[in-house]
């Protein structure tokens, strides 16, 4: 998905979450606001589980990516998570 985007979108500056370019499922566009990525919570979570069980994912995610405000290009998150 990733590459799809930087290849439509080649003029503009995307800020990137380190290692979960396989959660991207989009941009989102606002014409007052920065072109931002859009990525898939769940897809997150199933990358961190690769390295800590889903509890410790969890508590990672929401303090370390989520909760990391980096101005106005830092990317959304699409809660797709609901057991």
């Amino acid at each position: 998905m990733l590459e799809k985007i930087l290849e439509n979108y080649r003029e503009e500056e995307l800020l990137k979450a380190d290692s979960f370019d396989d959660a991207i499922i989009g941009v989102a566009e606002d014409m007052n606001e920065p072109l931002r990525l859009v990525y898939s919570v769940k897809k997150c979570l199933d990358i961190l589980c690769k390295e800590m069980d889903y509890d410790d994912a969890i508590e990672h995610f929401n303090f370390n990516v989520a909760g990391a405000y980096v101005g106005k290009q830092t990317p959304i998150w699409c809660w797709d998570v609901f057991e």
